[in-house]
């Protein structure tokens, strides 16, 4: 089906004509149409029109209204201060829309056919290593933005740009070569858990960094191992990739958590880029782009100097032969945009890397790979904080492990469900508690500007409430149960019906659905769309305490209530799932 052109996009649109007509020398006048509190609309494009044009604003926007055929959908037009227009609607054109948005799958978004590819690098854990609290924002932005970009169009290539190259796994490698049974579990061919999967690899990574601090011959074997594990070597490479396996069973158990799909192919780490490296170096240096300085092969910028008034370069390749980090980036740019075909690269980082990205991302300018048809963004986000405002660390000063983290806040949200259950058996308190309480943990981060620091308070987040996925997830259910209760009453609309003021005022919100998507997409926003979620749960809830559902005036008024209680349950549904956050029908 074709997308539903919103009521503003139609309000717009008879004042663009009215504007012609009335004034044909303003040419495409743009009436600045806006949502206000005096009306449904107030348009005040007729202000800066009247300067143009050296005339009288209200003698203008009375021209124009008065040039405004008489149609269905404006209901009334007010000429109001020095020449503003406050629009309202009639009832039949919002229930008419918002009959449209229901009969499509897709509640009337437009899918743009015409979008280009986008690869979203986000979730990057590090081999070995275990999760921290630190990798949840990248998880949880990037996951949405995945979402969001499909549902408009975009082809998504998701990548999990792992941390699984570098010299500590010449130390790893060289302790299990002299320790083979580190890794073993306690039953060949048992399932491992992601827990247990972790527990050797920290143990593991404990012991050979004491032995690698405290044994200089250990030392010296481990920094040859990771000569051969650069060389290839066939050996060092088996027990390499036996890290990245034994990392990747827990990995997949912490996003299998959170609740995100997560898939082998998506993986391609530091080392997926190893046989690009020195054709990168070859390239940046024949074209001029990168310098040799000091034995290191560096790209200086103007803008970028140290403290002390020197340049700071990016450092591609260090004196000794070895590549850093941007090397590795730049061959992942290469390769998004020459073998995936990319139009845009969207790096989920945090805010403290961003001097490194712009760098790469300039490089990447001046070598040809980044330009006018392809760009590179970095959605920058901040620091997640303690209930103190400080960087979340433990009682001991640890950086908090993510998966004790959402298991606490699975806890919270199992005893929220099991306070206000009436009729979930044990079996379903427990899976509504997961559900609860990651769509807490998801919806405090996503509705939250990316770029802003929020404070971690779990109190906060599983409250019933205020701005928190419960509260959203509460209201589906409301709806749900209206539904389940309406017997032979089925949601029909009504267009010849009178609408009370907080049903208005949640049809035109719930039409504007598809506006708020475009926009989130646009600017990589999620938090643009939680907001317009929380709205749409308050407007709800004011409309539910107002408007006597099941109880209505008539039959009609009863069918075209539960209309527009479907239409927002829907609307939350598809809102919520983009944003990676399931609304269960009980609560």
């Amino acid at each position: 089906m074709a997308s539903v052109p919103s009521l503003a996009s139609t309000v717009q649109q008879r004042l663009a004509e009215g504007l012609s007509a009335a004034l044909p020398e303003a040419g495409s006048a743009d009436p600045l149409l806006r949502r206000s509190d005096r009306a449904d609309f107030q348009a005040n494009g007729i202000l800066a029109l009247a300067k143009q044009l050296k005339g009288n604003p209200r003698e203008l926007a009375t021209k124009v209204v008065e040039s405004i055929p008489a149609n269905d959908v404006l209901k009334e037009i007010e000429v109001s201060g020095p020449g503003f227009l406050n629009i309202t609607v009639s009832d039949a054109a919002i229930v008419e829309t918002l009959a449209a948005r229901a009969a499509d799958a897709r509640l009337g978004v437009p899918l743009n056919e015409a979008a280009g590819t986008t690869v979203i690098d986000y979730a990057q854990p590090n081999v070995a290593k275990e999760m921290h609290v630190g990798h949840l924002r990248s998880a949880v932005i990037g996951a949405a933005m995945v979402e969001i970009l499909e549902f408009t169009g975009e082809t998504v290539v998701r990548r999990h740009h792992i941390g699984d190259w570098g010299t500590q796994f010449g130390m790893l490698i060289q302790y299990l070569i002299e320790h083979p049974h580190e890794l073993d579990h306690k039953a060949e061919g048992a399932e491992v858990s992601g827990e247990e999967a972790m527990s050797n690899l920290n143990r593991l990574y404990k012991a050979s960094r004491a032995l690698f601090d405290a044994d200089e011959e250990f030392k010296t074997r481990a920094r040859a191992r990771v000569v051969d594990l650069q060389a290839g070597d066939e050996e060092t490479l088996a027990l390499w990739q036996r890290f990245v396996d034994e990392s990747k069973i827990y990995f997949y158990s912490v996003f299998e958590k959170l609740d995100m799909d997560i898939r082998d192919p998506d993986i391609v780490g530091e080392s997926g880029y190893n046989d690009m490296l020195q054709e990168t170096c070859r390239i940046l240096e024949e074209s001029g782009v990168a310098v040799r300085s000091e034995g290191a092969l560096c790209v200086f910028f103007d803008d970028i100097k140290g403290p002390d008034g020197n340049p700071v370069p990016l450092i591609v390749q260090k004196s000794d032969g070895g590549f850093g980090y941007a090397a590795t980036d730049l061959s992942a740019i290469r390769d998004r945009v020459q073998n995936l075909k990319a139009t845009t690269l969207l790096y989920v980082v945090d805010a403290r890397q961003s001097l490194h990205f712009k760098m790469v991302f300039e490089t990447a300018r001046r070598a040809g790979w980044l330009n006018d048809e392809v760009k590179a963004v970095q959605l920058a986000f901040g620091t997640v904080l303690g209930k103190d405002g400080k960087p979340f660390k433990t009682r001991e000063g640890e950086t908090v492990r993510l998966v004790d983290l959402l298991d606490e806040a699975i806890d919270r949200a199992s005893a929220v469900v099991r306070e206000k259950a009436q009729d979930l058996t044990e079996e379903e308190i427990t899976e509504r508690g997961a559900q609860v309480g990651i769509g807490a943990v998801k919806y405090a981060d996503l509705s939250t500007s990316a770029a802003r620091d929020y404070k971690f308070d779990l109190d906060q987040m599983v409250s019933l409430n205020g701005d928190t996925s419960v509260y959203l997830q509460y209201a589906y259910a409301r709806i749900q149960s209206i539904l389940r209760k309406a017997g032979d009453a089925k949601p029909a609309a009504h267009p010849e019906l009178e609408l009370a003021p907080s049903e208005r005022a949640l049809g035109l919100h719930v039409d504007g659905f598809g506006e708020v998507i475009a926009e989130t997409a646009a600017e990589y926003a999620p938090h643009k769309l939680a907001a317009y979620l929380y709205q749409l749960a308050s407007l709800y809830t004011t409309f539910y305490s107002e408007c006597p559902v099941l109880k209505a005036d008539t039959p009609e008024q009863v069918e075209n209530r539960l209309f527009l209680c479907d239409l927002t349950a829907r609307t939350l549904h598809q809102g919520m799932a983009l944003l990676g956050i399931r609304t269960p029908e009980r609560l």
